[in-house]
């Protein structure tokens, strides 16, 4: 068992080509652990998004903080603090903060998940 305080976990800086913005990551429980989930915390600042891309395997977002949007190919999601979204492996989706509204959400997928970049 392993008990990980967030506050104490480093943030990373991501930049382009996955996001039109800075954001930051925290990551409690890594693919390299031996585990069979892969966890980080995503922090976007206002109006940053990632681009529209897809996951080898599921990902489940629990929203943390702030107003931000989930988007597929056909249709645009506004989601906020406590919402959970699921997204299928291969569904090509985007997500990050509102235009008014920085946000964070947990990100959780099978470790090793490879994420492609796609157009929308």
């Amino acid at each position: 068992m392993k008990i990980i305080n967030i506050e104490k976990v480093t943030k990373h800086h991501l930049n382009a080509p996955l996001f039109t913005g800075k954001v930051t990551r925290q990551s409690p429980v890594k693919d390299d652990e031996g585990s069979d989930l892969s966890i980080n915390y995503i922090h976007f600042p206002k109006g940053v998004r990632n681009k529209f891309h897809k996951h080898s395997n599921d990902q489940v977002l629990i929203v943390l903080r702030g107003n931000g949007i989930v988007e597929t190919k056909n249709k645009t999601f506004k989601v906020k603090k406590g919402d959970v979204i699921w997204t299928k492996r291969g569904e090509v989706h985007r997500h990050g903060a509102g235009s008014n509204s920085s946000f964070s959400h947990i990100s959780v997928t099978r470790s090793h998940t490879q994420l492609t970049q796609t157009e929308k």
